[in-house]
């Protein structure tokens, strides 16, 4: 069993709920839809109330024809049995009608809201959980969700009948009704045993469904590498072993499910056994009428089969509650990054002040500690370092991606967590070192940061990076079509494009995590160009991986292990012969034009 539910655990931020309080946050979202589902309840009770009737009336249609034998009425009353059967038609499809545009309009707006929550989380969260398994809340939970809203109004319509039912049978025969009633608890504890393993299995169904979603997402994403090492087979194997869970989850549920109505059929069975056997009795001992006992052996069915579809349709029901349980925690998680306030911010002049921060990516990996810096507005600041000094981690802090624990982090002397991320973040530039392009045109991915933008500034903005020359080599210009994540264009155009993007956004600080660690002579000359106008009178803190952009900041801060062990020039700090030295005689100096190897 413990290999069987290898890698199901629950998310961090996975909680339980009660069944009431599902359902009870699941009818909220109803309010807006009071007046269809008022209507679509109204229409179930009066579905249920003919089908209720529907038995009656062939019950009496029976004895009509027995003691009278008169045509006229049984042709009559065959009549009304249609009309009946007609109207109980028209209320199901009207009522089925209703409840889809109900339950439409509520995933929609749940799809919504959990698609908020998702982009709404700081990339924390994206770090620790597996971005398939919160794809898999959005889309499959939430469809999940639509089942558990029909199956709860079918159910209610299976207890109106049921209820109608039995009253039906006490009115017209209470010994007979007795009888019938005998294999209630029988039904009813099969239900509450079923009930009891259900919502663990479809919970351990749902995750294993999400597991199988991330692994697929993690392949596509990664199948160039894949190829490139021809680990094609390991992957194959990877994905088969959670495919095989899923499907023996799967399967156990499948036969819980599908084990629960034969059983409970053969308890419909005894019961209908019984009131043949008794009914029959009294029928040949003329306590009964034939009509009567008709009416008990034709509505046992009716009666049984709200008893057995509560029953057997339990486990999607359980199935809609862990979904709807799922995508309640992901829209119920707390976010790490916290604002104190929510101020406007419409421009700014890019000093950044950094006070005695301590910083951690978890309670085991401590990055900052104590960490003080200032950088002046239209200060060009460079950081170098071995990796994990804590270079990124500054360039994510004042992006605000991650909430650090102890000490201040000011923007122009205002505390950071007083912003209004969303207006704060417009005077952000961040050129990443492998940039991301959205499916599109490349005019498109460079107006990303501006919708408003027009297409002559799109084009004046591509222009200005490396003279526009990089344009030359794309077959169709601004509306060459990038491919999925940009993959139609080389590293360093997609390079250029993030640029002209960031130049158009005309921001105040510039985050660079160095963009020419990877591409030729030509397009490093070019994004040369596209930097030198970009930073011009802005402050910038740059993530140096090559000498031509080392030379060209005002500062540079050697960082070890979260601590600032040198800054100065780059003349200055090879004078010191200290840790930069060492950097630039290892990573830095084969890039010197004058470097001659021996």
């Amino acid at each position: 069993m413990g290999s069987l539910m290898d890698g199901l655990d629950a998310e961090a931020y996975d909680r339980q709920y009660t069944g009431l309080a599902l359902l009870v946050r699941i009818a909220r979202y109803f309010r807006v839809r009071r007046g269809t589902m008022t209507l679509a309840v109204l229409l179930i009770a009066l579905n249920s109330l003919i089908n209720a009737v529907f038995p009656l009336l062939i019950s009496h249609s029976l004895d009509v024809l027995i003691t009278t034998g008169v045509f006229q009425t049984t042709t009559l009353l065959i009549a009304v049995i249609l009309v009946v059967s007609l109207l109980a038609w028209l209320f199901a499809f009207l009522q089925q009608r209703l409840t889809s545009l109900a339950v439409a309009d509520v995933v929609f707006t749940l799809r919504k809201e959990t698609f908020a929550a998702m982009m709404a989380h700081d990339l924390s969260f994206y770090d620790e959980f597996s971005s398939g398994k919160i794809v898999s809340r959005v889309t499959s939970d939430s469809e999940e969700f639509a089942m558990l809203v029909t199956l709860t109004l079918n159910l209610l319509s299976q207890f109106l009948l049921f209820f109608l039912l039995v009253a039906f049978l006490f009115f017209r025969d209470a010994s007979l009704a007795w009888l019938a009633m005998l294999i209630v608890p029988a039904v009813v504890l099969v239900a509450l045993v079923f009930r009891r393993i259900a919502r663990r299995v479809t919970r351990h169904t749902q995750r294993s469904l999400a597991r199988v979603n991330a692994n697929i997402q993690e392949v596509v994403s990664g199948i160039a590498v894949a190829k490139n090492f021809r680990q094609e087979l390991s992957m194959y194997r990877e994905f088969e072993a959670i495919n095989r869970q899923s499907y023996r989850i799967n399967l156990r549920s499948g036969f819980l499910s599908n084990g629960v109505f034969p059983l409970l059929v053969l308890i419909a069975n005894l019961g209908t056994t019984i009131i043949v056997f008794f009914g029959g009795t009294s029928v040949l001992a003329h306590s009964v009428s034939a009509g009567d006992w008709f009416l008990f052996v034709q509505s046992i069915g009716l009666l049984w089969f709200p008893l057995t579809s509560m029953a057997a349709f339990w486990s999607q029901f359980q199935l809609g509650l862990s979904a709807s349980e799922r995508v309640f925690a992901l829209l119920d998680a707390e976010p790490r990054v916290r604002q104190c306030g929510q101020q406007p911010v419409e421009h700014l002049r890019g000093k950044i002040e950094f006070r005695n921060l301590c910083f951690s990516y978890s309670d085991r990996q401590r990055v900052l500690t104590s960490f003080n810096l200032a950088i002046a507005p239209g200060e060009t600041v460079a950081l170098v370092g071995h990796t994990g000094a804590g270079k990124s981690s500054l360039a994510r802090l004042i992006a605000r991606f991650y909430e650090y624990q102890g000490g201040e982090l000011l923007i122009d002397g205002r505390d950071i967590r007083s912003f209004d991320l969303r207006t704060y973040r417009r005077q952000l530039g961040i050129v990443p070192q492998v940039p991301f392009l959205f499916s599109g045109t490349i005019a498109e991915n460079i107006g990303y940061a501006c919708p408003a933008a027009d297409a002559r500034s799109i084009e004046l903005a591509a222009l200005s990076i490396g003279h526009g020359d990089w344009l030359e080599a794309l077959p169709e210009g601004l509306q060459t079509r990038v491919g999925e994540a940009g993959r139609a264009l080389s590293l360093g155009q997609r390079q250029l494009v993030a640029l002209a993007r960031v130049l158009l956004q005309n921001p105040s600080i510039i985050i660079l995590d160095e963009a020419t660690a990877s591409v030729d002579p030509l397009t490093e000359a070019q994004i040369q160009e596209g930097l030198a106008l970009l930073l011009e009178k802005r402050t910038a803190l740059l993530i140096a991986h090559r000498l031509s952009t080392i030379q060209q900041a005002d500062r540079i801060l050697v960082l070890s292990h979260g601590q600032i062990v040198e800054e100065g020039t780059h003349a200055a700090l090879l004078q010191q012969r200290g840790s930069y030295a060492q950097l630039y005689n290892t990573y830095f100096r084969h890039q010197s034009p004058d470097y001659h190897s021996e």
